[in-house]
């Protein structure tokens, strides 16, 4: 375990509420809760049992007046989250108490912990892998059911142990090679030899096949579909934007142009986290501020994965509507025909013909009729009801998908080279480097400035 020092911070977020927590790990944590806290038992907390929580108040030892009325937890390493001594002091949730309190604790000698501090400790005692340290962040910052439960399999080690497995794979068969290469007793030894490399290797790849299967998926719970809405003014693109979100976000009216600039906002939709954003409506203007949001708008479309296309059912298919979809093509897009409520004059067999086999949806926002039909679409677009398989190893993480993309590579160099007769000992150059960037996912060879890169990105007391 780490020799480090004992650090402490607020756990929970600033503002008002019924309870906040500091939290403090570190070997001096007893020292420091008992100088300022009396229980109502009159014990020291270094004298009670681990995995207990205790009523008492909190007193400032130079001025003897009490600062909060508190129930303080008591955790013993190596059973907490950093294997170190944990001291939580669960207060009252205002502004003023919890930072006094925090004062308070630094003041005994603890040090204000760094964003991420707590977790890289866990992980620096081995307490988790960098995976699952990962993952915590994943959980927290997780807006749909189906995001949560896929950082909540990393976080118990799904990833980690598949991973140590394929490397333990790997790890056997250079083994098995300098066995042969160092006691070439067989005339077939070589034959043999390559065969295995060729099993094992393919074997491994397979496995990173299957993992970067889910990575498209996992990547879009994790980060969120950037979707967009366009279409041209006064189609209903706002009140799409309001029916997704179910609240008024974004001003309706019958006046065109009434967007001006780009709305941002976050939606679960049947479980699919979207960022969901409604843009200026696209069209030729001499308006210089809604020229402004007509070319953002145009920004945004290059950076989107779905492209909600939305058309006025009462009028026809114009030239600007035919400009659009030539913008998207190639892009994932669902084609809205909207305010079914009124006379069709949309031709929706020519508007099927721009889709190519893009999904063609008819709503009346106004009514509320088709939004179920949209949701169900952008779905089934992405995830075709199998994100619910439990058996399933879910990849969300960038950095894991690029690092498993490398090994990929590296293995099929290896394969090829087996394959085309390359000497073994340069065949496992491939597998050796196979090996150490899966290590790299779980945090067995990283460097430490990515470490302090990656613990850096966490929330305050995490």
């Amino acid at each position: 375990m780490y020799e480090l020092d004992t650090i402490a911070a607020i756990s929970t977020p600033m503002g008002e509420g019924a309870i906040a927590i500091v939290r403090l790990s570190g070997e001096e944590s007893f020292q420091i809760i008992d100088e300022i806290f009396v229980s109502a038992s009159n014990k020291k907390m270094n004298d009670v049992a681990s995995h207990t929580i205790h009523y008492g108040h909190i007193v400032d030892p130079k001025t003897k007046l009490t600062v909060e009325e508190v129930m303080v937890s008591v955790m013993r390493g190596p059973k907490t989250f950093t294997r170190e001594d944990v001291i939580e002091i669960n207060c009252h949730g205002g502004l003023v108490s919890v930072n006094k309190l925090l004062q308070l604790v630094l003041s005994r000698g603890a040090r204000l912990a760094e964003p991420g501090e707590f977790t890289k400790r866990a992980f620096l005692n081995g307490r988790i892998d960098l995976s699952q340290a990962e993952a915590v962040m994943d959980l927290i910052r997780a807006k749909t059911d189906r995001a949560m439960n896929v950082a909540l399999g990393q976080m118990e080690g799904r990833l980690s142990k598949l991973i140590q497995k394929l490397r333990q794979e790997i790890l056997e068969t250079l083994a098995h090679v300098e066995v042969n290469i160092d006691y070439p007793e067989y005339d077939d030894v070589e034959e043999m030899t390559h065969k295995l490399l060729l099993e094992k290797a393919s074997y491994v790849k397979e496995e990173l096949e299957k993992l970067l299967q889910t990575s498209h998926q996992g990547k879009i719970l994790r980060e969120g579909l950037s979707t967009v809405i366009i279409g041209r003014p006064n189609v209903g693109k706002s009140s799409l934007l309001n029916s997704l979100v179910h609240e008024n976000k974004a001003i309706v009216t019958d006046i065109p142009g009434t967007t001006r600039d780009v709305i941002e906002e976050y939606v679960n939709v049947r479980g699919v986290p979207l960022r969901l954003v409604d843009t200026a409506g696209i069209r030729e203007t001499e308006d210089i501020v809604e020229r402004i949001g007509v070319e953002r708008s145009r920004e945004v479309l290059k950076k989107a994965d779905l492209i909600l296309l939305v058309l006025n059912y009462n009028e026809v298919l114009s030239h600007e509507d035919e400009k659009l979809f030539d913008a998207v093509n190639g892009m994932d897009v669902i084609v809205i025909v909207n305010k079914t409520d009124l006379s069709q004059q949309i031709d929706l067999q020519r508007v099927q013909a721009f889709a190519k086999n893009q999904p063609v949806i008819t709503t009346s926002l106004k009514e509320d009729e088709g939004v179920d039909q949209l949701e169900e679409a952008i779905s089934s677009m992405f995830f075709q009801g199998n994100l619910e398989a439990g058996d399933l190893t879910y990849v969300s993480n960038s950095r894991h998908i690029g690092l498993l993309a490398q090994a990929q590579k590296t293995l099929e160099d290896a394969i090829e080279g087996v394959e085309s007769g390359i000497p073994i000992d340069i065949v496992q150059i491939d597998l050796t480097r196979t090996w150490e960037l899966l290590g790299e996912i779980i945090g067995d060879a990283v460097h430490e400035s990515l470490i302090d890169q990656l613990f850096s990105q966490f929330c305050l007391g995490k």
